[in-house]
């Protein structure tokens, strides 16, 4: 995407308006721990959870009790909350450079082989709002059980400008 009337790319609040995306509300910690930690240019985020408020909007293993869709959504839904947390750190996501890793967590049945596809919900997203040039290193891996009993949990690293 470019911005309007300019040949550089949108900025990533740019994108978010252009996509009609309104993130929501950061999520408030379910420990004691802080949400984000910045050192030097690096903005570390904790796991970000498919939640609305202290609520998860989804709960279960895929495969057992979710299908590869609400995974999906459930992946976007805590890229979502992750960018809110990143917005309410540095004031705006204009200040990220890069995402220099994703690492998502996906509680799957036994049989499941699909976390990759799980964890594209994430990934398109983070795409959408900052571009394919900006796209991170990924981990993703399955697990018996996540916080809440969420299918999914995030991890993500930012490079952020000085």
């Amino acid at each position: 995407m470019v911005a309007q009337g300019s040949s550089r790319p949108a900025s990533a609040e740019q994108r978010l308006q252009e996509l009609g995306i309104e993130l929501p509300a950061p999520p408030e910690p379910f420990g004691t721990y802080a949400e984000a930690v910045q050192t030097g240019n690096l903005l570390f985020l904790t796991g970000m959870l498919p939640t609305v408020g202290r609520e998860a909007k989804f709960i279960g293993r895929i495969g057992a009790d979710l299908d590869l869709e609400a995974g999906r959504a459930a992946a976007r839904m805590a890229a979502l909350n992750g960018l809110a947390v990143a917005r309410q750190h540095l004031g705006t996501l204009d200040k990220v450079k890069r995402i220099v890793r994703l690492g998502v967590a996906v509680a799957t049945s036994d049989d499941v082989r699909d976390q990759p596809k799980v964890a594209d919900g994430a990934s398109e997203l983070l795409q959408d709002v900052f571009g394919k040039g900006k796209n991170p290193s990924r981990l993703v891996y399955g697990v018996a059980s996540l916080p809440l009993g969420v299918p999914v949990e995030l991890e993500l690293i930012f490079e952020v400008f000085a």
